[in-house]
């Protein structure tokens, strides 16, 4: 089945698909019982975003006996890839280089940053 694009999933929604993306399929009662008193939300909050994700393809949802079980249509790969790709064209031109930039000028970068960084780079150099 072809995937939506995240494009439409919201903050709050994204918080639900990371309770698929971490256990499967699962009832209503589990979604809620995970994020309730993580999150603050009521059990309506947590229906109304389910039914949300239902009506964007982000998940899907079988009758088994008497409840609904869901189960992520959206994997976190394409909702991380697509979530990533639009924030770096939104803020940086769709270039990865301004992003390092900034956070190093606001120094939001560590040390172990810094070490991951050169890592990746040498990597990146090597397969070339």
């Amino acid at each position: 089945m072809a995937q939506k694009s995240s494009a439409a999933i919201s903050e709050a929604e994204s918080v639900v698909m990371q309770v698929f993306w971490a256990r499967g399929a699962l009832a209503s009662d589990q979604v809620v019982e995970a994020l309730v008193g993580k999150e603050k939300w009521q059990e309506a909050t947590v229906k109304t975003l389910l039914n949300r994700l239902l009506k964007k393809g982000a998940l899907r949802a079988r009758k088994e006996n008497r409840r609904y079980i869901y189960s992520p249509v959206l994997s976190r790969a394409a909702w991380l890839s697509a979530e990533s790709h639009g924030f770096l064209n939104r803020m940086f031109g769709g270039r990865v280089a301004p992003l390092i930039s900034y956070f190093s000028q606001q120094k939001k970068l560590s040390r172990q940053d810094l070490e991951d960084l050169k890592r990746l780079i040498q990597d990146l150099d090597n397969e070339q």
